[in-house]
């Protein structure tokens, strides 16, 4: 039996949302053996996890592909994990019907500066005015008119319309349709390079199978997931932890991996990321 001093604890940044709790349930929740290492959840909002990535705080983490050029040197990008908009993504949302010229023409709530829906919007959109407001907070401040519009992530894809909501674009639509039908990068998992090679690799096989076993065992991980969903029903957990956990989450896929570079080639066209940064050159640890 290991000593529990031989044991090294991994923090899991990820957001309070069911489709990351889903993919990291079996490793949290010890379904398989981890030896050396035991997992913990930390639950942060992804803006906060993309800050927390950059001091380098935890050792794994779900961070905004948007982000990922700014802690390149201290993270690796796993090949697992993914969130890609297959058809889907981000979307624009307003109180009363408007024209996308008549949204941009305001200030739009967005989730953060450094998410992948910032990024998203301002390559859709061009320089719009923005204002940072935290994701479940989006929705109620459209509703009660202080935004006309706002950029909505996590269920809010799914509940926009029950609360009397207008689309005016959807950005992974928008994405796709201007980028070779390619998926629309959202958020990716990394983990902290100081780990080592070695290590490095084996929790990215970790993470995947972990990802792998709550896609061949839902039930249980749905339960666990749904308490992340702000009162969503169960009908809209399944949903959407299936928009945003399969087979992509396992691998990327080499038109998911050419879509990240290309998302953030373009994003260095705006100024919305280091230009010394080589998109090319990400390692995509674990890939085959």
């Amino acid at each position: 039996m290991q000593d529990a001093e031989d044991v090294q604890t991994i923090r899991v940044g990820h957001s309070p949302d069911p489709d990351d709790a889903f993919m990291f349930h079996a490793l949290t929740t010890g379904a398989f053996e981890t030896p050396g290492y035991r997992f913990e959840h930390v639950l942060l909002d992804i803006e906060t996890l993309n800050q927390k990535a950059h001091a380098g705080e935890y050792e794994v983490s779900a961070v905004s592909i948007h982000a990922y050029p700014d802690i390149a040197d201290k993270y690796a990008l796993m090949n697992c994990g993914a969130s890609m908009g297959e058809g889907y993504g981000p979307m624009l949302v307003s109180r009363k019907p408007m024209s996308l010229e008549e949204a941009c023409s305001k200030t739009i709530a967005i989730p953060g500066h450094k998410t992948s829906a910032h990024l998203a919007l301002k390559l859709a959109c061009g320089d719009v005015d923005t204002a940072i407001v935290p994701f479940d907070e989006i929705i109620p401040r459209i509703e009660s008119g202080e935004f006309d519009s706002g950029v909505i992530i996590h269920e809010g894809q799914l509940t926009w319309e029950q609360h009397g909501l207008h689309l005016i674009l959807d950005l992974g639509i928008w994405w796709n349709e201007n980028n070779a039908g390619w998926p629309l990068p959202l958020g990716g998992n990394v983990v902290r390079r100081d780990l080592g090679n070695e290590a490095c690799e084996k929790i990215t096989e970790w993470v995947r199978m972990s990802i792998e076993h709550s896609i061949r065992n839902p039930d249980a991980a749905l339960e666990f997931a749904i308490k992340w969903g702000r009162g969503i029903d169960e009908e809209t957990n399944s949903k959407f932890v299936q928009m945003y956990v399969n087979e992509r989450t396992i691998d990327y896929g080499e038109d998911g991996r050419s879509s990240i570079r290309k998302f953030l080639k373009d994003g260095q066209k705006l100024g919305m990321i280091d230009p010394d940064f080589i998109p090319d050159d990400i390692d995509f640890i674990g890939s085959r």
